[in-house]
């Protein structure tokens, strides 16, 4: 298999996440965002919507759209289970990813942000604003749901990493490259550190990926 991704992409990381999680092996192909390289050569003959992360897989078959992607492992690779067994928990766990997958990251994404820029005139302190009112909006609300559940292990729910995880911690990423200050959500800290203990999460983290560039000082 062949994953075309981007370091610091969060559908990618996502991605990324969820295969070392089931401890799938894919190459990982690299494309560059920031230079847009997405858009040059013949990257649209793999996903015509020149977005990543895009799964090539053995018999040729393409799968976009992260929530696809990782559905399909699920489905294909059910251990470990990414989702509880229990029809409400998975409602629960999946409403969870949907936080941050339909919420917040979709109107924070690189496309989103530069539009904001190039056509509407904001300049970079606009832009974290923007990015910090949604981010701010969305983890309220799953600190709050965290908060209420009193079966809840070290992870988003119970004692093991779920889709919600690899949602929750690219977008945490995400909320500290915007400067989001993550003191006002101890719950999804500690959410954070206990998956940051794990070697999936570490080997899926963008700075540990073959086209990571140092940040900016």
């Amino acid at each position: 298999m062949k994953l075309y991704n981007y370091f610091r992409s969060g559908t990618s990381h996502r991605t990324r996440i969820a295969l070392e999680l089931k401890g799938v092996q894919a190459e990982y192909i690299a494309v560059d965002l920031l230079h847009e390289e997405h858009l040059k050569g013949n990257f649209h003959e793999v996903n015509p919507q020149v977005l990543v992360p895009a799964l090539v897989l053995d018999d040729g078959t393409v799968l976009t759209q992260s929530p696809a992607i990782i559905e399909w492992l699920e489905e294909t690779h059910p251990e470990p289970p990414l989702l509880p067994k229990d029809a409400k928990a998975r409602a629960q766990v999946r409403a969870l990813a949907a936080i941050v997958g339909c919420d917040i990251h979709p109107i924070n994404n690189r496309r989103i942000l530069q539009y904001l820029q190039h056509q509407l005139g904001a300049d970079k302190a606009a832009v974290e604003r923007w990015c910090g009112e949604w981010i701010t909006k969305g983890f309220d609300a799953y600190e709050k749901l965290l908060s209420t559940d009193t079966t809840r292990g070290d992870f988003s729910w119970g004692g093991r990493p779920t889709v919600a995880d690899c949602y929750l911690i690219p977008q945490i990423a995400s909320a500290r490259r915007f400067h989001v200050d993550m003191a006002r959500w101890p719950l999804i800290s500690a959410v954070d550190a206990a998956c940051g203990t794990l070697p999936a999460f570490q080997r899926a983290a963008p700075v540990n990926q073959p086209d990571a560039v140092p940040p900016k000082a």
